[in-house]
């Protein structure tokens, strides 16, 4: 009989610190996403995500964690490059690449954890087509954690929005619990059918994150033991959010409004509290 996982299933309080943390992962992301240009370096994105982070009192999640130790503050992913992706002051970003930047930041003992794809300089339509469809899926992904669902909903919902575009869904990477660590219980798969796993209850907190490639899913690690990278060179793109289940609905706690804008347009209610600022 397989071992049931431990879902860490959060108060409001704890809710409200991992909004703390990922306000701080929503600002560092910001600022990445107005620094990238052509000729800008990915070790100089990874100091601009550094000093954001300390400057707002937290701590980086990502530097030291894993074996070998994560050397840097962010994931930078370039082109067929997926995910993990270690930043380096040689590599340089030229005109017509797309990145994946991937954040993550400890609050007072809380994670947020959130990544955007973005378009360096001018990139061609189909790349803009993938990084677009790749932030639907993972609104899409958002807006199904609601309360008293099931966890495979989100998967089901993510693949929906991606497969009719011809995508390939990136396999055995996906999104995670997150809360004391980064890392928790339950994986969250970017495919699958509805209905399965766990329940979606009050409480429990999620990083989504679909990705998503131009050619087959397949991926290899790289030599530095850590950057994933499709297998035939296609290029990927890679989006995440934390998002809180609530009574309310949904609320992505690594979004500067919660979620709210796009919540609305999906015709979805936002859990967001009415007190809560995104300041």
């Amino acid at each position: 009989m397989a071992r049931r996982e431990h879902v860490q299933i959060k108060t409001d309080s704890e809710i409200a610190k991992m909004r703390v943390a990922g306000l701080v992962v929503a600002r560092a992301l910001e600022k990445l996403r107005a620094a990238v240009e052509p000729g800008i370096t990915t070790g100089e994105l990874d100091a601009i995500a550094e000093k954001s982070i300390r400057d707002d009192g937290a701590i980086p999640s990502f530097k030291g964690y894993g074996q070998p130790p994560f050397p840097a503050s962010i994931c930078a992913s370039v082109n067929d490059e997926v995910v993990h992706g270690i930043p380096h002051r040689k590599r340089v970003l030229c005109e017509g690449d797309i990145i994946s930047i991937d954040c993550g930041a400890i609050a007072d003992g809380w994670h947020g954890d959130s990544a955007i794809t973005v378009p360096v300089g001018t990139v061609p339509q189909p790349f803009l087509d993938l990084i677009e469809a790749c932030e639907q899926a993972l609104w899409q992904g958002l807006a199904t954690a609601q309360l008293g669902g099931k966890l495979t909903d989100i998967s089901a919902a993510v693949e929906r929005s991606v497969s009719p575009r011809g995508y390939g869904i990136v396999d055995h990477y996906g999104g995670h619990g997150i809360g004391t660590e980064m890392h928790q219980p339950p994986h969250v798969l970017n495919h699958g059918r509805p209905g399965r796993g766990i329940r979606l209850v009050e409480g429990i907190a999620l990083a989504i994150e679909p990705m998503i490639t131009m050619g087959r899913p397949d991926t290899r690690i790289l030599d530095d033991e850590w950057t994933v990278a499709t297998t035939d060179g296609s290029w990927a793109a890679h989006t995440e959010h934390t998002v809180a289940v609530t009574s309310r609905g949904p609320w992505v706690l690594t979004a500067l409004d919660g979620g709210t804008a796009q919540f609305a347009e999906l015709g979805v209610p936002c859990g967001q509290p009415a007190e809560t600022s995104a300041s």
